[in-house]
Protein backbone atom coordinates (compact mmCIF):
# COMPACT_ATOMS: atom_id res chain seq x y z
CA UNK A 1 0.00 0.00 0.00
CA UNK A 2 1.12 3.25 -1.03
CA UNK A 3 1.93 6.11 1.53
CA UNK A 4 -0.85 8.53 -0.27
CA UNK A 5 -3.34 6.07 1.00
CA UNK A 6 -2.23 5.99 4.42
CA UNK A 7 -2.52 9.97 4.44
CA UNK A 8 -5.99 9.87 2.94
CA UNK A 9 -7.13 7.21 5.97
CA UNK A 10 -5.97 9.37 8.33
CA UNK A 11 -7.04 12.45 7.09
CA UNK A 12 -10.75 10.45 6.72
CA UNK A 13 -9.81 9.57 10.72
CA UNK A 14 -8.78 13.32 11.66
CA UNK A 15 -12.30 14.67 10.24
CA UNK A 16 -14.31 11.76 11.85
CA UNK A 17 -12.80 12.84 15.06
CA UNK A 18 -13.58 16.40 14.19
CA UNK A 19 -17.18 15.93 13.97
CA UNK A 20 -17.65 13.77 17.05
CA UNK A 21 -16.77 16.88 19.04
CA UNK A 22 -13.16 14.90 20.29
CA UNK A 23 -10.55 17.77 19.20
CA UNK A 24 -8.36 19.59 22.54
CA UNK A 25 -6.02 18.64 25.18
CA UNK A 26 -6.78 14.66 25.51
CA UNK A 27 -4.97 13.95 28.95
CA UNK A 28 -8.28 12.55 30.56
CA UNK A 29 -9.92 11.24 27.23
CA UNK A 30 -11.62 7.68 26.80
CA UNK A 31 -11.25 5.82 24.01
CA UNK A 32 -13.00 3.15 22.92
CA UNK A 33 -10.51 -0.01 21.67
CA UNK A 34 -10.50 -3.48 20.87
CA UNK A 35 -8.44 -6.30 20.02
CA UNK A 36 -8.49 -9.30 18.00
CA UNK A 37 -9.43 -12.87 19.16
CA UNK A 38 -6.89 -14.39 16.53
CA UNK A 39 -5.13 -14.36 13.35
CA UNK A 40 -8.58 -14.48 11.45
CA UNK A 41 -9.61 -11.14 13.18
CA UNK A 42 -6.72 -8.92 13.08
CA UNK A 43 -8.64 -6.58 9.80
CA UNK A 44 -11.01 -6.56 12.93
CA UNK A 45 -8.68 -4.91 15.61
CA UNK A 46 -9.05 -1.46 16.92
CA UNK A 47 -5.49 -1.11 19.00
CA UNK A 48 -4.60 2.44 18.07
CA UNK A 49 -5.78 5.40 20.03
CA UNK A 50 -6.00 9.04 20.11
CA UNK A 51 -5.24 11.84 17.17
CA UNK A 52 -2.63 14.20 16.12
CA UNK A 53 -3.41 17.88 16.94
CA UNK A 54 -1.97 20.95 15.73
CA UNK A 55 -0.87 24.01 17.90
CA UNK A 56 1.13 27.19 17.41
CA UNK A 57 3.66 28.48 19.67
CA UNK A 58 2.91 31.38 22.00
CA UNK A 59 5.68 34.14 23.28
CA UNK A 60 7.62 32.36 25.96
CA UNK A 61 5.80 29.06 25.83
CA UNK A 62 8.39 26.42 25.99
CA UNK A 63 7.84 22.62 24.62
CA UNK A 64 7.53 21.58 27.74
CA UNK A 65 4.53 24.06 28.73
CA UNK A 66 2.83 22.41 25.50
CA UNK A 67 3.38 18.71 26.38
CA UNK A 68 1.53 19.08 29.25
CA UNK A 69 -1.29 20.84 28.16
CA UNK A 70 -1.52 18.42 25.64
CA UNK A 71 -1.23 15.33 28.17
CA UNK A 72 2.39 14.44 27.12
CA UNK A 73 5.67 14.21 28.84
CA UNK A 74 8.61 15.55 27.80
CA UNK A 75 10.17 12.76 26.08
CA UNK A 76 7.43 12.60 23.60
CA UNK A 77 7.58 16.09 22.72
CA UNK A 78 11.36 16.38 22.70
CA UNK A 79 11.41 12.81 20.33
CA UNK A 80 9.07 14.18 17.90
CA UNK A 81 10.88 17.40 17.48
CA UNK A 82 14.51 17.01 18.05
CA UNK A 83 16.24 19.94 16.67
CA UNK A 84 13.37 22.81 18.41
CA UNK A 85 14.78 23.81 21.50
CA UNK A 86 12.25 22.87 23.86
CA UNK A 87 12.92 26.10 26.35
CA UNK A 88 12.85 28.62 23.52
CA UNK A 89 10.62 27.38 20.54
CA UNK A 90 10.20 30.21 17.70
CA UNK A 91 6.97 31.64 18.42
CA UNK A 92 4.50 30.83 16.13
CA UNK A 93 5.90 27.72 15.20
CA UNK A 94 3.35 25.34 14.01
CA UNK A 95 3.44 22.31 15.85
CA UNK A 96 2.18 18.73 14.93
CA UNK A 97 0.90 17.00 18.69
CA UNK A 98 1.70 13.47 18.77
CA UNK A 99 -1.34 12.72 20.84
CA UNK A 100 -1.63 8.84 19.30
CA UNK A 101 -0.55 5.66 20.37
CA UNK A 102 -0.45 2.09 20.38
CA UNK A 103 -2.16 0.02 22.78
CA UNK A 104 0.74 -1.85 24.63
CA UNK A 105 0.31 -5.73 24.74
CA UNK A 106 -1.49 -6.87 28.32
CA UNK A 107 -2.76 -9.99 29.50
CA UNK A 108 -5.23 -8.43 31.77
CA UNK A 109 -6.38 -4.68 30.77
CA UNK A 110 -6.51 -3.35 33.76
CA UNK A 111 -3.32 -1.35 34.15
CA UNK A 112 -0.33 -1.58 32.21
CA UNK A 113 2.80 0.77 32.46
CA UNK A 114 5.13 0.38 29.83
CA UNK A 115 8.77 1.60 30.43
CA UNK A 116 10.40 2.83 27.25
CA UNK A 117 7.73 4.83 25.96
CA UNK A 118 6.94 6.78 29.57
CA UNK A 119 2.74 6.04 29.64
CA UNK A 120 0.18 4.39 32.23
CA UNK A 121 -2.90 2.90 30.35
CA UNK A 122 -5.96 2.02 32.60
CA UNK A 123 -8.49 -0.02 30.87
CA UNK A 124 -11.73 -0.45 31.22
CA UNK A 125 -12.30 -3.59 30.08
CA UNK A 126 -16.53 -4.29 30.71
CA UNK A 127 -17.00 -1.05 28.43
CA UNK A 128 -13.94 -1.59 25.72
CA UNK A 129 -12.79 1.85 26.66
CA UNK A 130 -9.03 2.81 27.86
CA UNK A 131 -7.49 5.65 29.38
CA UNK A 132 -3.39 7.00 29.06
CA UNK A 133 -1.22 9.65 31.12
CA UNK A 134 2.24 10.33 30.72
CA UNK A 135 4.79 9.47 34.08
CA UNK A 136 7.88 9.86 34.69
CA UNK A 137 10.03 6.21 35.99
CA UNK A 138 13.21 5.61 37.56
CA UNK A 139 16.77 6.77 36.79
CA UNK A 140 20.10 4.69 36.02
CA UNK A 141 20.72 3.15 39.04
CA UNK A 142 16.83 3.06 40.37
CA UNK A 143 15.60 1.62 36.90
CA UNK A 144 11.70 0.97 37.54
CA UNK A 145 11.65 -3.07 37.46
CA UNK A 146 9.13 -5.14 35.32
CA UNK A 147 6.57 -7.54 36.42
CA UNK A 148 3.06 -7.92 37.75
CA UNK A 149 1.70 -6.91 40.49
CA UNK A 150 -1.66 -5.42 42.07
CA UNK A 151 -2.60 -1.96 44.05
CA UNK A 152 -2.79 -2.66 47.59
CA UNK A 153 -3.15 0.56 48.53
CA UNK A 154 -4.92 4.44 47.92
CA UNK A 155 -3.57 7.26 49.97
CA UNK A 156 -4.42 11.19 49.90
CA UNK A 157 -2.32 13.62 51.20
CA UNK A 158 0.52 10.82 51.93
CA UNK A 159 3.66 11.69 54.33
CA UNK A 160 7.16 10.60 52.69
CA UNK A 161 9.33 8.70 54.49
CA UNK A 162 12.77 9.26 52.89
CA UNK A 163 14.40 5.73 52.23
CA UNK A 164 18.19 5.43 52.86
CA UNK A 165 19.00 6.43 49.02
CA UNK A 166 17.48 9.61 49.86
CA UNK A 167 18.38 10.68 53.17
CA UNK A 168 21.61 12.28 52.04
CA UNK A 169 19.63 14.52 50.18
CA UNK A 170 16.92 14.72 52.06
CA UNK A 171 17.60 14.20 55.51
CA UNK A 172 15.89 11.16 57.30
CA UNK A 173 12.55 12.88 58.81
CA UNK A 174 8.99 12.25 57.46
CA UNK A 175 7.78 14.93 54.78
CA UNK A 176 4.45 16.00 55.65
CA UNK A 177 1.58 17.07 52.85
CA UNK A 178 2.50 19.84 51.12
CA UNK A 179 4.53 21.78 48.14
CA UNK A 180 7.99 20.09 49.07
CA UNK A 181 6.06 16.52 49.23
CA UNK A 182 7.71 14.22 46.14
CA UNK A 183 5.24 12.36 46.55
CA UNK A 184 2.52 15.03 45.78
CA UNK A 185 -1.47 14.64 46.71
CA UNK A 186 -1.80 11.05 45.99
CA UNK A 187 -0.33 7.65 46.78
CA UNK A 188 -1.06 4.47 44.50
CA UNK A 189 0.93 1.60 46.34
CA UNK A 190 1.90 -1.84 44.59
CA UNK A 191 2.32 -4.93 46.08
CA UNK A 192 5.93 -4.70 44.57
CA UNK A 193 8.69 -3.61 46.87
CA UNK A 194 9.18 0.11 47.17
CA UNK A 195 7.75 0.83 44.53
CA UNK A 196 4.25 2.99 43.88
CA UNK A 197 2.38 5.61 41.71
CA UNK A 198 1.71 9.03 42.94
CA UNK A 199 1.81 12.78 42.01
CA UNK A 200 4.80 14.84 41.94
CA UNK A 201 6.33 18.56 43.01
CA UNK A 202 7.91 18.98 40.14
CA UNK A 203 6.08 18.08 37.14
CA UNK A 204 9.23 18.61 34.70
CA UNK A 205 10.19 15.04 35.85
CA UNK A 206 6.94 13.57 34.12
CA UNK A 207 8.17 12.09 30.36
CA UNK A 208 11.95 11.46 32.14
CA UNK A 209 14.15 9.04 34.02
CA UNK A 210 14.21 11.22 37.15
CA UNK A 211 12.46 8.63 40.08
CA UNK A 212 13.91 5.80 42.69
CA UNK A 213 11.77 3.40 40.47
CA UNK A 214 8.36 4.81 41.23
CA UNK A 215 5.89 6.25 38.42
CA UNK A 216 5.27 10.27 38.79
CA UNK A 217 2.26 11.68 37.45
CA UNK A 218 1.13 15.42 36.28
CA UNK A 219 -1.12 16.16 39.56
CA UNK A 220 -3.52 16.76 37.19
CA UNK A 221 -3.92 13.27 36.06
CA UNK A 222 -2.90 11.15 39.19
CA UNK A 223 -5.71 13.08 40.47
CA UNK A 224 -8.33 11.63 37.83
CA UNK A 225 -6.34 8.31 38.05
CA UNK A 226 -6.64 7.69 42.03
CA UNK A 227 -10.26 7.68 41.51
CA UNK A 228 -10.25 5.51 38.71
CA UNK A 229 -8.19 2.97 40.16
CA UNK A 230 -9.36 0.18 43.00
CA UNK A 231 -7.30 -1.36 45.59
CA UNK A 232 -6.93 -5.05 43.71
CA UNK A 233 -6.38 -3.81 40.17
CA UNK A 234 -3.89 -6.02 38.23
CA UNK A 235 -0.90 -3.89 37.18
CA UNK A 236 1.71 -4.97 34.05
CA UNK A 237 4.85 -2.97 34.39
CA UNK A 238 6.35 -3.95 31.14
CA UNK A 239 9.38 -3.10 28.83
CA UNK A 240 8.30 -2.96 25.38
CA UNK A 241 9.84 -0.49 22.95
CA UNK A 242 7.86 -1.65 20.02
CA UNK A 243 4.37 -2.05 19.60
CA UNK A 244 2.24 -3.08 17.04
CA UNK A 245 -1.44 -1.82 16.37
CA UNK A 246 -4.12 -2.08 14.11
CA UNK A 247 -6.87 0.53 12.88
CA UNK A 248 -9.36 0.24 10.36
CA UNK A 249 -7.67 -2.13 8.46
CA UNK A 250 -3.91 -0.35 8.55
CA UNK A 251 -1.07 -1.81 10.06
CA UNK A 252 0.75 0.65 12.78
CA UNK A 253 4.41 0.64 14.41
CA UNK A 254 5.81 2.27 16.83
CA UNK A 255 9.22 2.36 18.32
CA UNK A 256 10.39 4.50 21.21
CA UNK A 257 14.42 4.21 22.00
CA UNK A 258 15.56 1.80 24.32
CA UNK A 259 15.94 3.71 27.35
CA UNK A 260 17.29 1.04 29.78
CA UNK A 261 19.22 -1.07 27.39
CA UNK A 262 17.22 -4.09 27.08
CA UNK A 263 17.11 -4.84 23.41
CA UNK A 264 20.54 -5.46 21.56
CA UNK A 265 18.82 -5.71 17.58
CA UNK A 266 15.76 -3.27 17.89
CA UNK A 267 14.70 -3.99 13.99
CA UNK A 268 15.33 -8.46 14.41
CA UNK A 269 12.50 -7.28 17.73
CA UNK A 270 10.02 -5.07 15.77
CA UNK A 271 9.91 -8.36 13.31
CA UNK A 272 9.75 -11.14 15.66
CA UNK A 273 6.33 -9.10 16.79
CA UNK A 274 5.02 -8.45 13.10
CA UNK A 275 5.57 -12.19 12.47
CA UNK A 276 3.85 -13.27 16.40
CA UNK A 277 0.59 -11.52 14.85
CA UNK A 278 1.23 -13.23 11.33
CA UNK A 279 1.60 -9.86 9.97
CA UNK A 280 4.84 -9.88 8.46
CA UNK A 281 3.86 -10.36 5.00
CA UNK A 282 1.53 -7.40 5.15
CA UNK A 283 4.00 -4.94 6.09
CA UNK A 284 6.53 -2.77 3.92
CA UNK A 285 10.03 -3.60 5.03
CA UNK A 286 11.54 -0.41 3.95
CA UNK A 287 8.56 0.90 6.38
CA UNK A 288 9.56 -0.80 9.47
CA UNK A 289 12.97 -0.15 8.80
CA UNK A 290 12.51 3.52 8.70
CA UNK A 291 10.14 3.40 12.03
CA UNK A 292 13.05 1.39 13.91
CA UNK A 293 15.18 4.03 13.03
CA UNK A 294 13.50 7.15 13.98
CA UNK A 295 12.58 5.90 17.06
CA UNK A 296 9.92 8.95 17.03
CA UNK A 297 7.24 7.39 19.48
CA UNK A 298 4.57 8.02 17.05
CA UNK A 299 2.60 5.49 15.69
CA UNK A 300 3.04 5.04 11.75
CA UNK A 301 1.29 2.77 9.19
CA UNK A 302 3.44 0.04 7.71
CA UNK A 303 1.56 -1.97 6.01
CA UNK A 304 -2.74 -3.66 5.69
CA UNK A 305 -4.62 -6.19 6.49
CA UNK A 306 -8.26 -7.19 5.08
CA UNK A 307 -11.33 -7.04 7.61
CA UNK A 308 -12.21 -9.84 9.14
CA UNK A 309 -8.53 -11.92 7.47
CA UNK A 310 -9.33 -12.57 3.68
CA UNK A 311 -7.23 -12.41 1.25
Amino acid sequence: MSRSSFNKNGTILVLSLILTGLCGPVSAASFHYSFAAGPADMGSEHSVIGFFQYHNVAYKETLLDVARNYGLGYNEIALYYPDIDPWVPKTDTRLTIPTRWVLPPTQYEEVVINIPEMRIYFFMKKIGMVKTYPIGLGREGFETPVGACRVVERQTKPTWVPPPSAREQYGSAPVPPGPDNPLGDYWVGLSAEHIGIHGTNRPWGVGREVSRGCIRLYPEHISQFYEEVSVGNRVEIIYEPVKVGIENGLIYLEVHPDIYGQIPDLFQHAETLIKQKGLWEHVEQDEVVRCVEEKNGVPFPVGSVVKGGDS
